[in-house]
């Protein structure tokens, strides 16, 4: 699931990402924004949902993907849309324009 947060006087959205993985023992995103290194997503108290919060310039597109116990892709079905990687799959896209 992503949620935007859109601020009336920044140039920045928030934007959430969550995932649910019942059997992962660790999430991290992996996104253009992050320069595409593992950063670990946050486990929730409340079941298997992992967060990660960002703020990230308005009007602009960013491409990520989940890594789930540091070996299996995968791609969040509420993203903006999709764009093909170099390796034969897809990464999502999240957009922060309104």
């Amino acid at each position: 699931m992503i949620n935007k947060r859109f601020f009336k006087t920044k140039d920045e959205v928030e934007v959430t990402f969550e995932l649910e993985a019942q059997e992962a023992t660790s999430v991290s995103i992996v996104a253009d924004f992050l320069d595409w290194k593992e950063t670990p997503m946050k486990k929730l108290a409340k079941g298997k949902v992992y967060k990660f919060k960002a703020r990230l310039p308005r009007d602009e597109q960013f491409q990520f993907r989940y890594l789930v116990n540091g070996q299996q892709w995968v791609n969040d079905a509420n993203a903006d849309s999709y764009i093909q990687n170099g390796f034969g799959e897809d990464n999502c896209l999240v957009t922060t324009g309104q």
